[in-house]
């Protein structure tokens, strides 16, 4: 994860923006990820019918525990190409902000919404 270094990006166009496909899903499971080198869980996400449920490693264990992470709305960008972390395939990109202790607190909507929504 970059370092934020308090200073605005790049600007960028909105075209650039909606090449982001950033979407809501709710966390269907959570599984211990041992073999990260970082602690992390992997994380099964649904994004409803058109998507599917897509998996992400997610370094979130400071702030989460699996129980209170299923059933959980969250964002993710849905198209990004996948990654290998470590011996895990990683298909989604689960977006948060650091709380004050840098550790990771994810984006969801304030209210129940329709999995698969597109952000906006």
């Amino acid at each position: 994860m970059p370092a934020d270094t308090g200073g605005i990006a790049t600007p960028v166009t909105i075209d650039d923006f909606l090449k982001l496909d950033i979407r809501v899903g709710t966390v269907t499971d959570v599984l211990l990820f041992p073999e990260a080198r970082k602690p992390a869980y992997k994380v099964f996400v649904d994004f409803g019918p058109a998507i599917g449920i897509k998996k992400t490693s997610a370094q979130v264990t400071a702030n989460y525990t699996p129980e209170t992470l299923i059933g959980k709305q969250v964002a993710a960008v849905v198209n990004f190409p996948p990654r290998q972390v470590g011996p895990f395939m990683s298909e989604i990109l689960i977006l948060g902000f650091p709380d004050d202790a840098g550790a990771v607190t994810l984006v969801h909507p304030s209210k129940l919404v329709p999995n698969g929504g597109r952000l906006y």
